[in-house]
């Protein structure tokens, strides 16, 4: 009928729309904070694209829901401004009315946040993750950039080379900086050159100086040496175990429900919930007031989003905690949501508070 196709076709630009400028806006925002951590030496600097689009489809669940909020909310502002609500709902249409159109309209998307948050969240964040664990376990030699002081991957290590070769073997005046047995060590060298001995990777060292320190400054030593060998590249690989709960699928969450796990599950189902309860909410909040300004519906809107959303998140953290259970939660903040979203629509649908004002004024 004109009133859904009329609603759905206008709702399908603004979505498109609005979907378009959060991306465009979270991709540059990512892309600056993958760069700053490529700068530090967290991920590899030819990975940066690749982790950027991880993290935008990790976020997309939330993008969506924040697409589809304010498409709703744009949409029905404008007809409440234009005066075409005033025409529907003179025609005999309530409030209540828009409801089925509106999920019509927003059930595909809200698939499609339930299968992102569910599979493609942990997903991209065990990508991410894995490209950057790999990236921290790489050999200590192939950390070192000439010019630039850098950690070792057990952080023990302080690396610094002049100048190195082309094939990345060798190296001219070297400085290492170590933590070892109760002792800091400095050793310093005219050259040095990676070596396979014994099925182990060493750095062997000419021409240098080694001075060890007892770290409660009881004695110092100092030694020179002709050739010197500091073994690299020995880090163990990390367990699968110590996979982050945002990093692990949902089905390993239900098969193993500790407390952090449950907290990264209320988080995933709680995505799927809020989207729910925005499309409810931004039916009620839509309405213009002419006191208020154009924009402060939208204004109001994106607040009670934040609110929305961060309690989502300090839930998680709870559920994590074990301070609270999933179900409670879910049931309180969820549940709540939808109970206070549904009387404000019943009471905006059926005008209880003009009724109710109008009965009071006195008769002359």
């Amino acid at each position: 009928m004109l009133f859904h196709s009329s609603l759905r076709k206008e709702l399908s630009r603004s979505f498109g729309a609005t979907l378009v400028v959060l991306v465009t806006i979270v991709m540059t925002i990512i892309l600056i904070r993958t760069l700053g951590l490529a700068s530090k030496g967290s991920v590899n600097p030819s990975e940066v694209f690749l982790i950027m689009a991880y993290t935008v489809v990790g976020y997309m669940p939330t993008i969506l829901s924040l697409a589809l909020f304010i498409a709703i909310v744009g949409t029905l502002s404008r007809m409440y401004r234009d005066s075409e609500m005033v025409i529907w709902l003179s025609s005999g249409r309530g409030l209540a009315d828009f409801v089925a159109p509106l999920f019509q309209f927003a059930w595909p998307v809200l698939l499609l946040i339930a299968a992102l948050a569910f599979v493609g969240w942990p997903w991209a964040n065990l990508q991410t993750q894995g490209m950057r664990d790999q990236y921290e376990r790489r050999g200590d030699i192939d950390r070192v950039t000439p010019g630039q002081f850098q950690e070792s991957s057990g952080r023990n290590r302080v690396f610094f080379v002049d100048k190195d070769t082309a094939d990345g073997t060798t190296a001219s005046n070297v400085f290492i900086s170590s933590i070892e047995r109760g002792l800091q060590i400095v050793t310093t060298a005219r050259s040095g050159r990676v070596e396979d001995i014994d099925k182990g990777r060493y750095l062997v060292l000419r021409d240098g100086q080694r001075l060890e320190r007892r770290l409660d400054n009881t004695g110092l030593k100092v030694s020179e040496f002709a050739s010197y060998g500091a073994k690299v590249g020995s880090d163990a690989p990390t367990s699968a175990d110590q996979t982050p709960p945002r990093a692990r699928s949902t089905l390993a969450l239900l098969a193993e429900p500790t407390d952090p796990n449950r907290g990264e599950l209320g988080w995933r189902i709680g995505m799927v919930l809020a989207a729910v309860n925005f499309v409810l909410l931004a039916l009620v909040v839509s309405g213009v007031n002419p006191r208020v300004g154009r924009s402060g519906n939208l204004v109001f809107a994106l607040f009670a989003f934040v609110v929305y959303y961060n309690l989502l998140n300090l839930g998680n953290s709870w559920i994590s905690s074990g301070r609270h259970g999933l179900g409670t939660f879910l049931t309180v903040l969820h549940g709540g949501a939808l109970l206070l979203t549904l009387l404000w629509l019943a009471k905006r649908h059926n005008n209880w508070g003009r009724r109710a004002r109008s009965t009071r004024l006195p008769l002359r």
